[in-house]
């Protein structure tokens, strides 16, 4: 049977860096996978890391191949590729655990030929966000480029690591890397695939962490005439993707926008710095405690159920563009049968007081609660507004990822007996509780 995705890895002497790379793919929450991981004639340990790799997962098929470059090794991979959808890493980067999964939820959901989505830029132990589009959803070709034109050498568009393919388009065109390209060969690579790209889906999840400061034409001893020949060729393929995109009305009025290109590219290549509100690495994403995870007994069994389902509210809170509070919040109000006072959703949401009269502020003033009168603070349960389905069906849809995490590995029938006992436990709880 043929997998779901083929996840495509490059690999030249990256054994300081592959294992943390190769495990963030094998330990995805979403398992309908493949892996090829290209040893491009490294010198290093790599090739044996890939193959230890190989022995112990099927999913991981490796390519040795004498060294010719990455877009080489890449087009290797394409050619071996199964999965309906491509994915590609870097091998000194790695990916969120539910990279894969919310990358393939949109495309299925949508009915996409691409997803993009935003990343982490990682210097040292310090890390910031990056992205370009703002808000989820779908997009024409056109509205992609209007996007991509405004920020035209941005990484957020140039590179392959932060996107999903169907690779049905990419075989029926037979669209493949540039081995004579050593600068923006993603970029070009991603332009031949945007003209024959219907269906376009920004999602604002961080999923990639994008660590290696990669080398600019500069640093590779190129002549500058080679130099200059290759960023007009480059120009030139992006020139041309705009006049087929647009109409000549069109383009004549955004002739100056595409032009701007020339300018942008100056930048030879540079990578997105840290943000001022950069953060420290590991504080990004809910961290479990491993003596918490490990233990026995009642209280470690609710507190790993905690932080399963925390660990995937945080990805529809990040899409939504929530505090992982708000979002338990949300989730809160939505479950909770009958009023209630500020005190007693606190009680239920396990928040303070001041951090839940925080959430609630901040709430309202993203549409999803109704404002209150002043004086207002205890008297009644704060009511969502109809702005709040949509991200009310996110959060519902990570209880359910979470439940699925948990019954890994069940049979239907096992599932279906299991959910019938926890029914049962659900009613003595509440017959014990009951006041």
């Amino acid at each position: 049977m043929k997998p779901m995705v083929s996840v495509i890895v490059p690999v030249y002497n990256a054994e300081q860096t592959l294992r943390r790379c190769v495990s963030s793919i094998l330990d995805q929450q979403y398992t309908d996978l493949e892996l090829l991981l290209v040893n491009d004639g490294s010198t290093d340990a790599s090739g044996e890391i890939c193959d230890e790799f190989a022995a112990r997962d099927a999913r991981v098929t490796v390519l040795h191949q004498k060294n010719a470059g990455v877009s080489t090794a890449r087009n290797h991979a394409l050619e071996q590729a199964q999965g309906t959808y491509l994915q590609f890493l870097d091998s000194d980067d790695w990916i969120t655990p539910d990279a894969t999964r919310s990358l393939v939820r949109a495309a299925e959901a949508h009915r996409c030929d691409l997803v993009i989505a935003d990343f982490y830029r990682v210097v040292g132990e310090r890390l910031s966000r990056k992205g370009d589009i703002d808000e989820d959803g779908l997009l024409t070709r056109e509205e992609y480029a209007a996007y991509m034109m405004e920020n035209p050498a941005d990484f957020y568009y140039g590179v392959l690591w932060n996107k999903l393919y169907r690779r049905e388009l990419v075989e029926r065109y037979h669209l493949r890397m540039d081995p004579e390209i050593s600068w923006c060969e993603d970029f070009l690579f991603n332009l031949e695939y945007i003209r024959r790209a219907e269906r376009f889906y920004a999602l604002s999840v961080p999923i990639y962490y994008y660590v290696k400061t990669k080398g600019s034409l500069a640093s590779q001893s190129l002549s500058i005439s080679r130099t200059v020949k290759m960023k007009l060729m480059i120009f030139e393929s992006y020139h041309q993707f705009y006049k087929d995109v647009l109409d000549e009305e069109g383009y004549e009025r955004c002739r100056a926008k595409v032009y701007r290109f020339l300018l942008d590219a100056a930048g030879d290549g540079a990578v997105p710095p840290l943000l001022p509100t950069s953060q420290r690495l590991g504080d990004e994403r809910v961290r479990a405690l491993q003596a918490g995870v490990m233990g026995s007994g009642p209280l470690c069994d609710a507190y790993r159920e905690r932080r399963l389902l925390e660990s995937h509210l945080e990805t529809a809170a990040l899409k939504n563009g929530l505090s992982l509070q708000e979002a338990q919040v949300l989730l809160s109000l939505r479950q909770l049968r009958g009023p209630c006072t500020r005190r007693e959703l606190a009680d239920f949401s396990g928040l303070s007081r001041p951090s839940l009269a925080l959430a609630l502020q901040r709430l309202t003033s993203k549409g999803l609660l109704e404002s209150e009168p002043p004086g207002y603070l205890d008297a009644r349960k704060p009511v969502l507004t109809p702005e709040a389905g949509s991200v009310i069906a996110d959060l519902e849809a990570s209880q359910e990822d979470a439940l699925t995490d948990r019954l890994a590995g069940f049979t239907p029938e096992e599932r279906k007996e299991y959910l019938a006992f926890s029914q049962r436990i659900t009613e003595n709880l509440q017959r014990c509780l009951q006041s």
